[in-house]
């Protein structure tokens, strides 16, 4: 369709992607399409533990996703925090 090709950075890269996205999302269910990949993302955080009833088990893994998603979180506001600063000092981290 499109015989050109397109850099990373060409804005008409990005709203073809956004337009497909939205198209597939307009035809499919995306928890349908993503359910293998956010199953796969909560197994990392399932305990290994066969004692565990599958109700403990899956609660366990929702506390370790919040947990991972918290961290996040804070890394991200740490480094917010640190480019206000290195901006306020001129570019210079303190």
């Amino acid at each position: 369709m499109f015989s050109q090709q397109a850099s990373p950075k060409d804005p008409s890269r990005v709203l073809r992607g956004r337009i497909g996205a939205a198209r597939q999302q307009a035809l499919h269910d995306p928890r349908e399409y993503t359910v293998r990949a956010r199953g796969a993302f909560l197994a990392r955080f399932r305990p290994d533990d066969p004692s565990l009833s599958p109700e403990e088990a899956e609660r366990r893994a929702q506390a370790g996703r919040r947990a991972h998603m918290l961290r996040l979180s804070y890394a991200s506001a740490k480094a917010r925090a640190a480019r206000k600063v290195a901006r306020r000092n001129g570019g210079q981290a303190s």
